[in-house]
């Protein structure tokens, strides 16, 4: 297990609560296969909906966690080689196939050490409860597809916004993300007229200090192809972990 093990936290950039949180997901269980750059491993307390995970980390590594069911209906054994596309070959070849992967953004030590000793300024607070007619409008104003891709609420664990001329112009909401882990998931959205002026960015940095100063670690998550996101989760500050798979809710396995 040293060796495996090794592959998280061989990433000293980021905070010990991810890389152990991520080094739970993936070697707690027997390991069937590893090499220098891909492991499996067999996981009979997975969930339903996790019953396969695909981490890819930056450094280029890929790790994968199945249940046992899923491992003898994918037909692995521990004799043979493996490879990432010999992998992914058996999946397919079995029907079981993978929701499409989410970037996973992390401030790194130095960067959350930058953030915590900065002043942000502008027109920025947390929201509450009473804000619900200034955030019912807001969200009146956006598209329901940028809705669905944001996932902000204002009955979340918590909310920031971003004002211009007594207008929310853009939102971030945090929930805990996992009952075991210090880890907070966010989402932001921007009205469309607001855009290109900073204020997500500026949100966005408000609502992680808080988080820290709350004990939890930000997490920021969007699709590949989703480019306008990724570019803010740069200009935020955070750094790319990996890219990480589930199985789709539509497999036929």
């Amino acid at each position: 297990m040293t060796n495996q093990t090794n592959q998280v936290s061989s990433m000293p950039v980021f905070s010990q609560t991810i890389t152990d949180f991520w080094r739970g997901q993936f070697f707690n269980g027997d390991v069937l296969y590893t090499d220098e750059f891909f492991t499996v491993a067999i996981n009979p307390e997975l969930d339903e909906d996790s019953r396969v995970m695909v981490l890819e980390t930056s450094d280029g590594r890929v790790m994968t966690v199945l249940t046992p069911a899923l491992a003898d209906k994918v037909g692995l054994s521990q004799q043979q080689d493996l490879s990432v596309s010999i992998f992914r070959q058996k999946l397919n070849e079995s029907g079981v196939t993978l929701h499409g992967a989410d970037y996973l953004f992390y401030f790194s030590k130095a960067d959350k050490n930058v953030l915590l000793q900065e002043n942000l300024e502008g027109e920025l607070r947390r929201l509450t409860e009473q804000d619900e007619s200034v955030f019912s409008e807001f969200t009146s104003s956006a598209s329901e597809q940028d809705l669905d891709d944001a996932y902000v609420e204002l009955d979340h664990w918590a909310v920031f916004g971003s004002f211009e001329q007594n207008r929310l112009a853009s939102a971030a909401s945090m929930y805990p993300w996992e009952e075991d882990a210090q880890i907070a998931d966010l989402g932001v959205l921007t009205l469309s007229s607001f855009r290109g002026k900073g204020h997500a960015r500026k949100v966005v940095r408000s609502i992680c200090k808080y988080a820290y100063g709350q004990g939890y670690e930000p997490q920021y998550r969007c699709q590949l192809d989703n480019h306008a996101s990724t570019a803010l989760a740069k200009a935020a500050g955070f750094t790319l972990f990996g890219k990480w798979e589930l199985i789709s809710p539509d497999s036929t396995d």
